[in-house]
């Protein structure tokens, strides 16, 4: 799993936080709220999540581990969707015969 640097995760965190700001000040400003949603689409692809909302909770459960820890955390999620059967049901295979 490649994991993206700590210093470039604060980076991307502190600008959704910092256009957070000026969007919820601005609610109106079409600008704003598109730059706004641009760095929480950037944060979503860095911590690779599919909304804004996980990947800032993601990047700062990423900031304040160690490594190790945040694999650990992370390898314990993916375990519990592979349990999930994917492919075919067994019994198909006895309908072509």
């Amino acid at each position: 799993m490649l994991l993206p640097a700590k210093a470039e995760v604060a980076r991307q965190l502190r600008r959704y936080r910092a256009w957070e700001r000026v969007m919820l000040a601005s609610p109106q400003d079409r600008e704003v709220r598109s730059t706004f949603e641009d760095s929480g689409y950037t944060l979503c692809v860095l911590m690779g999540k599919r909304c804004a909302r996980e990947a800032v909770d993601a990047a700062e459960r990423y900031l304040r581990t160690s490594l190790v820890t945040y694999l650990r955390e992370q390898g314990g999620r993916s375990q519990l969707s592979e349990k999930v059967r994917r492919g075919p049901p067994s019994d198909r295979s006895s309908a072509r015969q």
